[in-house]
């Protein structure tokens, strides 16, 4: 059985060393008696939770799976899950980073999305009970009539209900403006909402008592396209005015998708049969409300492969630190033994320091981005505000799937560091790359996250938002271009970054041309991003650990490897991807389709 130990090391190595985060917070009024203490002490508790809890469920609840009773249409998650999630709630951990009006206990998203890490590393497929949840809270929070503030948000935040979203139908994914779902309003205010939904994520399941689905559907009068659909509140059990559990709603679970990983999630298609449900925010303008939700799902999924990346590499380097096979190419360096153990090895190595790099780079971008989410949601000041929703909002794609490629990459590197025995499922690795592999396709396929940063974020606006992370880098590079130690970290990112504005304005004038040149070049340009933002953040953790080294803690000296890893074997990855990005659409638009 795989096993997990919580990186609490580098977590608080990234908060309070390169992000200085409890300095940052207690600039917030929400946030002003925050203290290091305190978050080492809520992350401590809650790696134990994972550790201790969840991942000794992981591989039986993927063998296990859900459970569907064809007459009752209930789910029943796998054994053990029930159990965990009432430990979840009498923990108090859904209520974490929730709004204390409601129950919660207002610590920051830095503090909640650190303990998400963990949590993914332990069991994923748990994990996006209590996750899916959140981001309902999220939406409601945001876009919800007092009433409704007031009748679901208190549930969700202790975690007595759980949460869906619910907006793929059978015929239409990613665009929404196909959808179908029809709602039909009634004379007390509620409407009536009839339709098909699929690849719901804890759809149906046995760990709450009541499950709040936010569904998108189309009023009578909508424009067509995605112009017309609004959101609504459709709950499986209709509440009473007290919060007290009313009638059963006319939906239900009519199926569990089979997938190649995540079993032990239920991907239930929910039948909405004449359900009374309640409309969130205004007509016809359902979809901004729920991008709050997809926001909140997308930078979760990043979440996930980080997890994953971080629970494949800790048991690929216990493996290869026991594994003997052959000898070093340049001498025994286990003579004692008769063969070396695998570690020894170069390729081996390269293998477990991409997974390392890869994890710890992400966390270092993933808690930034939380601290201006943070910032974005609590500060006074409306020009951060603005400033911190632009960073927010450009990272968002680049997290979900930049993380979600490099966890493919790293759990398939590690898997292939366990040799045969990596697909053999008792060792769980096979596990964490089937899981891995989904996480590049929901919540936004990771082309359709590609379009919409090139596309949206980035060409739609001239490149405001990029620029404001690019002034960010070259602060960076001003501040330590005299300070030779760090040249090997500072020229290489001051070199891409000069690369990536110059493509930027190339692809820029191409798509005035031909909006197909988007298409073709937002994948790698997307790939390109992110090793820039990996740049910069493995630069700033080179840059603390430089200082510190000299102290004697082991810590740093790998902190320092492993970012020389980094910069000399992956970032040169961008040279081919951006000399991709400029051959353009024609070799892809060449071929006619008859003779594919």
């Amino acid at each position: 059985m795989p096993q997990y130990t919580p990186p609490l090391r580098d977590m608080q190595f990234v908060m309070h060393e390169v992000l200085n985060a409890t300095d940052e917070l207690k600039l917030l009024p929400a946030h002003a008696e925050i203290d290091a203490e305190t978050i080492n002490a809520v992350l401590e508790e809650g790696g134990k939770f994972a550790a201790e809890v969840l991942a000794p469920l992981n591989q039986s609840g993927d063998a296990e799976g859900c459970t569907l009773d064809p007459k009752t249409h209930e789910v029943r998650a796998p054994k053990g899950f029930k159990e965990a999630y009432a430990k979840y709630v009498e923990g108090g951990w859904p209520a974490l980073s929730c709004d204390p009006a409601f129950g919660g206990q207002g610590l920051p998203h830095l503090v909640n999305q650190a303990l998400y890490e963990m949590m993914n590393s332990a069991n994923q497929a748990w994990t996006m009970y209590p996750g899916l949840s959140h981001g309902a809270y999220e939406a409601l929070h945001a876009h919800g009539s007092d009433e409704q503030k007031q009748l679901y948000l208190p549930k969700l935040t202790s975690g007595q209900w759980t949460g869906t979203m619910c907006l793929t139908e059978p015929h239409c994914g990613t665009d929404l403006g196909l959808l179908r779902s029809k709602a039909e309003p009634q004379a007390d205010g509620s409407y009536r909402i009839t339709g098909t939904k699929i690849f719901i994520s804890a759809g149906e399941h046995d760990l709450a008592e009541n499950i709040v689905h936010l569904v998108l559907a189309r009023l009578p009068d909508a424009p067509q396209g995605s112009k017309g659909i609004s959101l609504f509140v459709v709950p499986k059990f209709i509440p009473n005015a007290d919060g007290s559990l009313g009638a059963r709603n006319g939906l239900y679970c009519g199926g569990l998708e089979h997938k190649m990983g995540i079993h032990g999630n239920a991907t239930a298609q929910i039948v909405l049969d004449n359900a009374a449900g309640w409309l969130v925010g205004e007509p016809n303008k359902g979809l901004a409300a729920m991008f709050v939700m997809m926001n909140a799902a997308r930078l979760g999924v990043g979440m996930q492969s980080l997890g994953l990346t971080e629970v494949a590499y800790q048991n690929a380097v216990a493996y290869a630190k026991d594994r003997i096979q052959m000898r070093s190419l340049s001498g025994p360096k286990n003579p004692d033994k008769p063969a070396d153990t695998i570690i020894v090895h170069p390729d081996v190595r390269k293998m477990l320091l991409t997974a390392r790099a890869y994890a710890e780079g992400a966390r270092a971008f993933a808690m930034w981005t939380t601290l201006m989410l943070d910032k974005e949601l609590a500060t006074d000041d409306e020009d951060e505000r603005a400033d911190c929703a632009d960073l927010v909002a450009l990272m968002t794609p680049i997290v979900k799937a930049f993380f979600t490629d490099n966890a493919w990459i790293a759990t398939s590197g590690c898997l292939q560091v366990f040799g045969g025995h990596g697909y053999i499922r008792e060792w769980g690795m096979e596990q964490f790359v089937r899981d891995a592999r989904i996480n590049m396709i929901y919540e936004g396929t990771n082309t359709i996250q590609s379009l919409d940063l090139l596309g949206r974020k980035v060409l739609a606006d001239n490149g405001r938002k990029l620029k404001k992370f690019g002034q960010l880098v070259t602060e960076f590079i001003e501040e330590e271009g005299t300070d030779e130690a760090m040249q090997e970290f500072v020229n290489p990112l001051a070199d891409l970054g000069d690369k990536v504005t110059k493509l930027t304005t190339e692809l820029g004038m191409k798509a005035f041309q031909n909006a197909d040149e988007v298409g073709a070049a937002a994948v790698d340009y997307l790939r390109v991003c992110g090793h820039l933002v990996f740049a910069y953040f493995w630069a700033r953790m080179a840059k603390v650990a430089l200082a510190k080294v000299g102290g004697g803690d082991p810590f740093y000296r790998a902190k320092l490897a492993t970012a020389r890893f980094y910069f000399a074997k992956l970032l040169p990855e961008t040279a081919g991807l951006i000399r991709s990005c400029r051959a353009g659409v024609k070799p892809l638009m060449e071929l006619e389709e008859a003779l594919f």
